[in-house]
């Protein structure tokens, strides 16, 4: 009957066969030191005990869990989330680069023996070494996402409890000068990451989006960004105005590059460093050229900060400095408007001249 399974044989192996939820599990008979059973009598002794294990999962016991389940690791997890994100068109450099920082650690573990136990060690390890509770947070939910595709696809039974940690407060608060800008430009290699980062000061792109740019997505006098490079997922269009048209002309005419087979060839990106492969880490040179500007601590990412204050400094209205910036919600990009000790005094003194206007 279908509700008791069944046991047969496959070559000198007993496997049994049952169902759960409809669909037909099959697995070998195994004695408790993992040896496949022969003895039909001990076969029929190991399904009834596989059956208790799904029965009691009815009555809300522990998950029932299959041996194909077993076996899973949070590495084939990952692997699910990333064919899932190439599906979707979400696969974009900075979630497929979260699902190998993730798998640095969790890759190897099984899926099964991951316990909130395991997940809140984790976070403290992380913590001890310094990591900001954003950038663990992302871990978090790329584990968490892979976890939750399986359980919908029937990989696993359930997903362990994967707690977050708070991120009020840590907004960063830095920006450049119009000064640091040009100090740290006139530091950095001019192999092309001098060019990288004019771009990025000039436009507040995000690092990851800058670094996929290629040349065919350059039509005239615009710049057409598809969605799978946009963070947000909305492809939007960057019209090239003069500034940006200078570092174009000037990438232009490092486009030829040669190759490792010392053929010339051109480069598809925009930018690249010589070798017409993406920008990649560049984190000494970064170091270097802060310190040397006197802005040592300052991040990459502070350019589109500093971008963002600059559009509503020079009186752009919000929605046309989203558009540029690739912010998708008026909240976000609010966190990036940072309100210096100039802009107050500057407020101050328009709030003085204007009572002294009133009161004549």
């Amino acid at each position: 009957m279908r509700g008791d399974g069944t046991v047969y044989l496959r070559g000198q192996v007993c496997w049994i066969k049952f169902y759960r939820n409809g669909e037909p599990v099959r697995e070998a008979a195994r004695d408790k030191d993992g040896h496949g059973i022969t003895d039909a009598v001990a076969a029929q002794k190991f399904l009834r005990n596989r059956l208790k294990e799904l029965h009691g999962e009815e009555v809300g016991g522990p998950a029932f869990i299959t041996a194909s389940a077993k076996k899973t690791t949070c590495g084939d997890l990952l692997d699910g989330l990333k064919a899932d994100y190439e599906l979707r068109g979400k696969d974009s450099a900075q979630n497929l680069s979260y699902i190998e920082l993730t798998r640095e650690y969790w890759g190897g573990k099984l899926a099964v023996g991951v316990k909130a136990e395991q997940i809140d060690a984790y976070i403290q390890k992380k913590l001890a070494e310094e990591y900001r509770p954003a950038s663990i947070n992302r871990r978090l939910q790329v584990l968490s996402q892979a976890f939750g595709l399986a359980v919908r696809r029937g990989t696993l039974a359930r997903a362990p409890y994967i707690c977050h940690l708070s991120e009020k407060g840590n907004e960063r608060q830095g920006f450049f000068s119009e000064q640091e800008i040009m100090d740290v430009l006139a530091a950095l290699p001019d192999d092309g990451l001098r060019d990288f980062a004019e771009w990025a000061g000039e436009t507040g792109q995000r690092k990851g989006e800058i670094e996929q740019l290629t040349w065919n997505m350059v039509e005239g006098d615009e710049l057409r960004i598809p969605t799978p490079v946009c963070k947000n997922g909305r492809g939007r269009v960057l019209p090239i105005g003069p500034e940006l048209r200078v570092i174009l002309d000037r990438r232009k005419k490092a486009r030829r590059v040669v190759s490792l087979d010392k053929t010339e060839q051109l480069s598809e990106l925009i930018f690249h460093r010589g070798d017409a492969r993406p920008v990649g880490d560049f984190k000494k040179s970064w170091r270097t050229a802060t310190k040397t500007a006197k802005c040592a601590g300052r991040l990459f990412h502070d350019f589109r900060r500093t971008a963002a204050r600059r559009f509503i400094a020079a009186g752009i209205n919000q929605n046309t400095a989203k558009a540029v910036t690739g912010h998708l919600t008026d909240s976000m990009f609010s966190r990036y408007q940072i309100i210096s000790s100039a802009d107050m005094l500057a407020a101050q003194t328009k709030v003085a001249e204007f009572r002294k206007a009133v009161s004549k």
